[in-house]
Formats: structure tokens, C-alpha cells, sequence
């Protein structure tokens, strides 16, 4: 081999050689050949824009760094980091693929999460409920799209797609795993998307949907809860849940465990170990795997583009309902409840409490809404896991 082929050679081994593909005479469509010809720099701007929403304007960077970095990676040419013997690829494989990184950070949620202001105030189960709307209407919505715009959207196809409303990764992760699998890496993204970007999301619909009186609704303290109903409640949910939704088992057993090793306190190393050291270690894992989805083939396609758009909608209608059951329930009792917290009925812990105590004291400074913004919020955990549940005794097998 000459100088001349070896430099050759090597140039075309570069990613500068490789960043823009050539011209497909088979494509006719001008918007297509775009994406086939500047698919892979516009990705990078995309990751690029996630890890500048992650460390410059501080959106969720535990989520949205991992993403962002791990489609910089997905995004390489030559070397497919994403594909086949990619380390990514064997990741996504191992624990995304078949559900089970799900299923560890439910584990480690639970062991994060108190249950005390859900015990403390029940009614704001009501709102965690209410807050799973988004996901059936988003299913409809999936499968008009199907039968009238020509997308490859069937039932099982549109239930997981339902799911982003949640607003919960890691159900959407193992219902798409377990109903359409071929579409995990869209889902996911639009899942993790959402959750990251709640604090962009929900206040304008909160705002919109709320007056200024209604905001600044001051709610009384929370009444104490004892150890012994924090331990009965995890094992009381579970019970429920093997009796009548045995498919939700899973994601609730795998949360009641965590919660029940934090709430017992005679195993404080196993409790510590899931709250910090194992959640960590997966959510490193699963975002970047997430993040490798972003590629340009598999993400810059017209089904990829719908499943973005239903999710979007699909939480905003989570996010609606949730503020409007609570202005209902404020029509119909006499303890008023600020209607801020329904938006936290979304399963975005504790990212939708957050967002709810801030907007609460914009309105009033003096007017703390967080504890009360945890109940609708571990219940949207809860009732998601159990929308998941019943997808799946639904359309699976």
C-alpha cells in the first residue's frame, strides 16, 4: 500500500470525514436527505443543548448529563459505541432492554421516599390518581394517529406510548420493554425528556389553570405519622396490589421493598446502600444507555417525532388533570387544598413537588407547599405503577 492510499485511509477513518454522509440518490424527499446527510451534527447539537440545560440552567443534571453525554457517544461515527460490541449496546442489552434497571430504581425510590404526608392526607391519593389521565388519553390519541395518519401505532404500541404521561421513566422503560420493545430507545427518551424538563413544563400550566387567590392557599400542618403505619403502609399497598393487579407487582414490589428497608430501620446498611451507592450506580447506567438512543437513525424519524409529541401531551394532560380534580375537591369539601399541588400528581419525584412549592412561593413567600406537594407526588408513583399494571393485564401477553 503507497503513502498516498494509506493517508487515505486514514482520513476516511477520521470522524471529520465521517460527520456528513454523502448524498443518497435514492432519497427524493429534500427533508429526509437532510437527515441523511446532517443527521449525526444535528444530534450533537441536541446532547449539546441537554448538557447545557443540565449544567448551565441546573434541569435535572442527574438525569439530563448522563443523556446527554451518553448521545454525544451515540453520536460518534465509525466506532458504534451504541451498536453491537459497544459498551453501550451490552449495557442497554443487560438492564434496559429486559426491564430490570427499572425495576432497581423503583427499589431505590422507595427506599428514598416517605410516605408520611400520603398517610397523613389520603384525599391526596385522589390527585396522584387523577394525574394518570394524561396516560389513556394519550393511548387513544396513539391509536388515532394509527388508524387515520398512517403511523405503525397498534394497541400495544399506543399503551406504551400512554405510559410517557406519567411522567416516569423507569415504568415507561418497563412497559415498552415488556408491550413494544422496538420502540423502548423513542420512549425512553421522550420519558426522561419530560421528567427533566418539568420545571419548563408545568408551571405555565399551573399558572393557567389556577387564580392568584387560588395559589396562595395556605394548608394547615400535616398531622404526625407514626413508625408503625409507615411500616404497615408499604406492605399494605403490596397486598392490595397482589390481590387485585398481580402485573403491577413488579415496579410496587420493588418500591414497597425499598421503602419498607428505610421504614423498618433495623437494616439502616441495606436502606443507605439503595439511597445512595445503588441508585447512583444505575441511574449512571441507565442514562447513559437512554442518552444512546439519540442517534440520528433512530431518533430523527417521523415515529420517533409523533411518540415525542403524544408524550408531550400526554403530560401535559397529566399535569391538567391533576389541578383541576383539586380545584373540584376544593368545590365539594370545606378544607381547602391549594389546587398547586394536583400538578405534583405526576410521578416526576420529587422534581413535581419542587416545581409546586416554587410556583406557591412566587405567589405567597411565606406559603410552603412541599410536604403537601409529596403526597400527590408518591401517589402519582404509586398510580402509575398501577396504570402500568393494568396496560399490561390489558394488552400484554
Amino acid at each position: 500500500m503507497d503513502l498516498q492510499s494509506s493517508l487515505q485511509k486514514l482520513y476516511e477513518a477520521t470522524g471529520f470525514a465521517n460527520f456528513i454522509n454523502p448524498a443518497d440518490p435514492t432519497i427524493t424527499n429534500g427533508a429526509e436527505q437532510f437527515l441523511h446527510m446532517f443527521g449525526t451534527p444535528v444530534m450533537l447539537l441536541v446532547c449539546l443543548l441537554l448538557l447545557w440545560l443540565a449544567i448551565k440552567k441546573k434541569f435535572e443534571p442527574l438525569l439530563l448529563v448522563p443523556i446527554g453525554f451518553g448521545g454525544l457517544l451515540a453520536n460518534i461515527p465509525v466506532v458504534g459505541i451504541a451498536e453491537g460490541s459497544g459498551f453501550l449496546h451490552i449495557i442497554y442489552e443487560a438492564g434496559v432492554a429486559n426491564g430490570l434497571f427499572p425495576l432497581f430504581i423503583f427499589l431505590g425510590v422507595g427506599a428514598m421516599t416517605d410516605f408520611g404526608p400520603l398517610i397523613a392526607h389520603p384525599k391526596t391519593a385522589l390527585l396522584g390518581a387523577a394525574a394518570q389521565f394524561g396516560i389513556f388519553t394519550t393511548l387513544l390519541g396513539a391509536l388515532a394517529l394509527g388508524q387515520y395518519a398512517g403511523f405503525d401505532f397498534g394497541l400495544k404500541e399506543a399503551a406504551a406510548i400512554g405510559i410517557i404521561g406519567g411522567a416516569d421513566g423507569p415504568t415507561s422503560i418497563f412497559v415498552t420493554s415488556k408491550l413494544a420493545p422496538d420502540l423502548l430507545g423513542a420512549i425512553a427518551v421522550a420519558a426522561y425528556s419530560y421528567m427533566a424538563l418539568v420545571p419548563i413544563i408545568q408551571p405555565p400550566i399551573m399558572k393557567a389553570l389556577t387564580s392568584k387567590d387560588e395559589q396562595q392557599i395556605v394548608m394547615k400542618q400535616l398531622r404526625h405519622v407514626s413508625k408503625r403505619e409507615k411500616i404497615i403502609f408499604p406492605l399494605l399497598v403490596l397486598g392490595l396490589c397482589i390481590i387485585f393487579l398481580p402485573d403491577a407487582c413488579p415496579l410496587i414490589g420493588a418500591l414497597t421493598f425499598g421503602n419498607l428497608m428505610k421504614e423498618s430501620g433495623v437494616v439502616e446498611r441495606l436502606s443507605n446502600t439503595a439511597q445512595n451507592e445503588f441508585i447512583n450506580i444505575v441511574t449512571i447506567l441507565l442514562g447513559l444507555t437512554v442518552g444512546s438512543k439519540l442517534s440520528a437513525e433512530k431518533f430523527l424519524t417521523v415515529e420517533t417525532l409523533g411518540i415525542l409529541a403524544l408524550g408531550l401531551v400526554a403530560f401535559c394532560i397529566g399535569t391538567a388533570a391533576g389541578v383541576i380534580i383539586a380545584k373540584v375537591m376544593n368545590a365539594v369539601s370545606k378544607e381547602k387544598i391549594n389546587p398547586l399541588i394536583g400538578a405534583a400528581g405526576v410521578s416526576a419525584v420529587p422534581m413535581a413537588a419542587r416545581v409546586v412549592n416554587k410556583v406557591g412561593m412566587d405567589a405567597n413567600p411565606h406559603n410552603y407547599l412541599l410536604m403537601h406537594a409529596m403526597g400527590p407526588n408518591v401517589s402519582g408513583v404509586i398510580g402509575s405503577a398501577v396504570a402500568a399494571g393494568v396496560l399490561l393485564a390489558l394488552v400484554g401477553g
